[in-house]
């Protein structure tokens, strides 16, 4: 009797158990999820390939820039702004390699990024690190400089006038950037863009800046000759620009010019910045251009990089009224770069598990989130990036798995496949706002026949950053005056 009794309790929890599992699984909201669709994106990785802008006109020297009318301000404008495929044919005749170039130039610049914290933080200028003073002595500017590992700087460019009478301009923009700056005759080591060099004798405007000057002392790496200031800007893929640093107009088509501006006429300029002419920097500082313009905001919308399309860069037009906000938070020890409240991480819909304020920036400098154009990938420190491959693979158990590619470690062979449902991931941000990603903005193809990975990389450093692949195709705007960032997708 005892046996029977013990059978019949154990078949009873057994019962108890199946049922109880059986609610669990019926109440448990399923995972939220996008519509990666392949058959599209694999398409266009075949059209960047082939795609010649001298013969569709992408980027048309011609093309017009506007006033931006709508601005509540009334001092808002616009100017056009192109990928770097649609600029220039790529020299790559497979997808894979243009992909490696990518992600190569991508590894270069987020090590620059993190090495210009890591400075910070530890109170080191970079003038001790390198005997700047040396480089920059007057016969400097008539020796060339040779050049490391160049591989590349840029990723989204615009048309601009500099000079009077202006002369218009192809230019890489960077949020990670202050100095703004332009090649300029004559030129001792130039490399090859697509206008003539801008020429100073040409401009009235054109005016050097004295050493004793607020736009000379605010130089990270700089001296004198003669009086006048000279500047040095290295970049972290071994480009670099070295030349006279003045002031001069800048003009962006029918908003009118904005004279007075500090940029670098650079003399020695090593480097491939895909036919550019030089860089506006959109950072922080006190050099960059929306600081100098004294803008309240700016904005931008980043074109797929595969795409030949085009957007444009905003200025003081303000918050879309859709827009996704988070705080815009300042680092006391590096003003360049836009620090945003990052609070979490979802796949699926559920909160990938961290600890609480894992993404804060500390007193220190160290730890926070940048949202910066030039970097390709977000990168994470690596136990977030660790929680969210591993609640996005447990995710996909029926999509087929294949070797990692470069710094991805997570990848799918989707060859066979026209379309896919894949979890969906979001940023949380402090203030309760989310942002939920396109599949096509965390799925990325890495070749041409099906090979698609998650678009996330581990860092060592403790700075995170959303990089452009997980912004493409969502309007970013910095509302500089109110301190907020705010995320608007399908406002290109």
């Amino acid at each position: 009797m005892a046996t029977s009794s013990s059978s019949s309790k154990l078949s009873l929890f057994f019962l108890f158990s199946f049922l109880f599992t059986s609610t669990l699984a019926r109440n448990s909201p399923s995972p939220t999820t996008k519509t990666l669709d392949v058959l599209a994106s694999l398409k266009q990785t075949q059209h960047i390939l082939s795609f010649d802008p001298q013969i569709s006109n992408g980027f048309s020297k011609s093309q017009p820039l506007f006033f931006n009318s709508s601005s509540s301000s009334g001092s808002g404008f616009s100017i056009p702004l192109h990928s770097r495929g649609s600029l220039r044919k790529t020299r790559h005749v497979d997808y894979r390699n243009l992909v490696r170039s990518r992600l190569d130039r991508d590894s270069a610049r987020v090590n620059s990024l993190t090495t210009e914290v890591l400075l910070a933080v530890n109170g080191v200028r970079k003038t001790e690190l390198k005997p700047v003073v040396t480089e920059l002595e007057p016969e400097a500017l008539s020796t060339p400089v040779i050049s490391g590992t160049s591989q590349g700087s840029g990723e989204y460019f615009t048309r601009v006038g500099v000079g009077n009478p202006a002369k218009q301009f192809y230019m890489v923009l960077d949020t990670g950037s202050d100095v703004n700056w332009i090649q300029c005759e004559p030129c001792t080591d130039c490399y090859q863009q697509s206008d003539p060099i801008f020429d100073p004798s040409a401009s009235s405007t054109y005016s050097p800046v004295t050493c004793e000057s607020r736009q000379c002392s605010s130089l990270r790496e700089s001296t004198c000759r003669g009086g006048k200031c000279l500047y040095q800007v290295s970049y972290g893929d071994g480009s670099y620009t070295v030349g006279d640093f003045v002031t001069e107009t800048v003009s962006f088509g029918n908003s009118g010019d904005i004279k007075g501006v500090a940029l670098g006429c650079g003399h020695i300029n090593e480097g491939l910045f895909v036919a550019a002419a030089g860089l506006v920097g959109l950072g922080g500082g006190p050099l960059s251009l929306t600081s100098q313009i004294k803008a309240t905001s700016f904005s931008y919308c980043l074109v797929d990089r595969d795409s030949a399309g085009s957007s444009t860069l905003d200025f003081n037009s303000g918050l879309p009224a859709d827009s996704v906000v988070a705080p815009l938070i300042r680092s006391r020890k590096v003003d360049t770069f836009y620090y945003v409240g990052l609070t979490g991480l979802s796949v699926g819909g559920q909160l990938v598990q961290l600890p609480p304020g894992f993404f804060e920036l500390e007193q220190s400098g160290n730890g926070g989130v940048i949202v910066d154009c030039g970097t390709a990938i977000t990168r994470l420190q690596a136990e977030a990036y660790n929680a969210l491959r591993d609640a996005f693979v447990k995710l996909t158990p029926d999509l087929p798995t294949t070797g990692g590619v470069a710094l991805f470690d997570t990848c799918y062979d989707l060859s066979s496949r026209t379309s896919v449902r894949v979890p969906a991931v979001a940023f949380h941000f402090s203030g309760g706002m989310s942002l939920d990603l396109p599949a096509k903005n965390y799925l990325i193809p890495v070749d041409s026949t099906g090979t698609y990975c998650l678009a996330f990389a581990p860092t060592t450093s403790s700075l995170s950053i959303i990089g452009n692949v997980q912004q493409q195709g969502t309007r970013v705007s910095f509302d500089l005056a109110n301190n907020k960032i705010g995320f608007s997708p399908h406002k290109c």
